[in-house]
């Protein structure tokens, strides 16, 4: 496989090796997969947090209110249905990254990380190790963290459709990332060694620019 990435169609596709619009070439092995956390998602890329704050902030008002007004029946009264309503919201938001979690395949193999990535349009992206300047860890509480990757060159991706797998807050350039996954530390460890083995090995220079991203429609 030549040393570019680009997003591949995959929709509904037969996979021959999970998450993979191919077969890998022959001495590409694949070390790990895995998919983001669904609760870690929800929580850091949809924004559950700032929606359960929310809520909490107006339930304590409106149950305060209620409680002034007709004491702990109305502040019952008052309540319920903000904490309904905060309910379905929560629900509403975890629904979303839990199909968008399902959807998902990280992929790490000894030349490249593929990202399976899409819920409604689903697309393949391919980064090769000698095409990556630099990758940084987000490590957060109970081992959950995302890794994301600084491509070389001047690769333009689009953050909206590579959303949420993306690193937050980082548009120009964008730099996908392998987001909110479970044992960070140790998936980020086994990326850095296979990357440091790949671009130690000698490459022939190519005519053609080395690396590519061709966006789905």
């Amino acid at each position: 496989m030549s040393d570019q990435a680009m997003t591949d169609h995959d929709d509904f596709a037969f996979e021959p090796v999970r998450g993979l619009p191919a077969l890998p070439p022959k001495g590409e092995t694949v070390l790990w997969q895995g998919r983001p956390s669904a609760p870690a998602l929800a929580w850091h890329a949809y924004g559950l947090r700032w929606v359960a704050l929310y809520f909490a902030a107006i339930l304590i008002w409106r149950c305060g209110a209620g409680f002034v007004d007709a004491g702990l029946m109305g502040a019952v009264v008052y309540g319920i249905p903000h904490a309904v309503l905060g309910l379905i919201a929560a629900g509403i938001i975890y629904a979303m990254a839990w199909v968008q979690a399902r959807s998902t395949v990280y992929t790490i193999t000894s030349s490249r990380v593929a990202m399976r990535i899409g819920a409604a349009l689903t697309v393949t992206l391919n980064v090769p190790y000698t095409q990556i300047a630099s990758a940084g860890l987000d490590l957060r509480r109970y081992g959950n963290g995302t890794i994301a990757l600084v491509t070389k060159g001047e690769t333009r991706l689009s953050y909206l459709m590579c959303w949420p797998h993306v690193r937050p807050w980082h548009a120009n350039p964008t730099q996908p990332a392998l987001r909110c996954i479970p044992d960070a530390a140790r998936i980020a460890k086994i990326l850095a060694d296979a990357a440091e083995t790949r671009v130690a090995q000698p490459a022939v220079s190519r005519a053609n620019p080395p690396f590519s991203a061709i966006a789905a429609e």
